[in-house]
């Protein structure tokens, strides 16, 4: 393959592509050495999210505002970033009873990227402009790059195209803000996690930090749509025997009912937790419960303690 000068140049400045001094003799150690220095850098992360609380917060309103105007949160990556992305996205579902378009994952080289790496697929700017374009992308949506390097053409090509499409904009990188060169985006997030025990295998401390600020993204805003109801997820969909034993046991906890009745409060709200609970403590009907939580715009607190005579 041609060698390239100028990305030669931009990786060698990467924070995330420095040799790590805490790990520089890690080949000559033990199994149990090295698992301690792994451990060790990677106490280090949950400390660098902890600083980008706020950026992280600005994006989880982008999120929740795309979710009420009928938009979409769509995350874009290469590698272990894309998926990443793709990991959370297809959680959603299961999870919060979101539909699959709502919450969508996009990694450069498509569907065999997930699980065979298509090294060249992130090289080009227009491949993630095109997926952008594929996507449909308007300005409802949040878009979400995810690139530990900050550099990846894929993922700035999609940022640069939501934003040009009127889509709100993040981006997770795990280099320094003051590094940070895409000036198009609403939002950077960028924890400091430090060159990586194995020098550049961001795999590792910046995959964990992507994967930390991905889940707190996704379940903010989730909670902040009436997906959760105290700390209980309540709007998942009961479509195995663990989700359906789940549903029961999220109602018997909450309302106090039996097995027997949970199953029976489940059965008449048609397998809907969120139907059921109010049901229950708001000792309503099917038809009323279901009213009660269109007028609370899905919020079971709301559907319970609100007065809608």
């Amino acid at each position: 393959m041609e060698g390239n000068k100028k990305v030669f140049e931009e990786i060698q400045g990467l924070l995330t592509e420095q040799r790590n001094p805490n790990s520089m003799d890690i080949d000559s150690k033990n199994t149990l050495e090295i698992l301690k220095i792994i451990n060790e850098e990677d106490k280090k992360v949950p400390f660098a999210v902890e600083k980008e609380i706020p950026y992280i917060a600005q994006a989880v309103e982008f999120v929740v505002e795309s979710f009420k105007q009928g938009g979409r949160l769509l995350y874009f990556g290469a590698g272990t970033s894309g998926r990443l992305g793709i990991v959370d996205a297809a959680e959603c579902p299961p999870t919060f009873g979101t539909p699959p378009e709502m919450v969508q994952g996009f990694i450069a080289g498509g569907r065999e990227a997930v699980f065979v790496a298509q090294e060249g697929a992130e090289d080009k700017e227009e491949n993630g402009a095109n997926d952008v374009i594929k996507a449909n992308v308007n300005s409802k949506d949040t878009v979400i790059g995810i690139a530990a390097s900050r550099r990846t053409p894929y993922v700035v090509g999609a940022i640069k195209k939501a934003k040009e499409l009127g889509a709100k904009t993040v981006f997770i990188t795990t280099n320094p803000r003051k590094d940070f060169n895409i000036t198009e985006v609403d939002v950077a997030i960028c924890p400091e996690v430090g060159p990586e025990v194995i020098m550049g295998s961001t795999r590792m401390k910046s995959g964990t930090a992507q994967k930390l600020v991905l889940n707190m993204i996704s379940t903010a805003a989730m909670i902040r749509i009436g997906k959760v109801y105290e700390n209980m997820m309540i709007d998942l969909q009961m479509t195995n025997q663990k989700l359906v034993e789940r549903s029961k046991r999220i109602v018997m906890i909450i309302t106090g009912v039996t097995y027997e009745e949970a199953e029976k409060y489940l059965k008449e709200a048609k397998g809907n937790v969120k139907t059921a609970l109010v049901m229950i403590l708001a000792k309503v009907s099917y038809d009323e419960a279901r009213r009660r939580l269109q007028l609370s715009d899905g919020f079971v607190r709301k559907a319970i303690e609100g007065n809608f005579n």
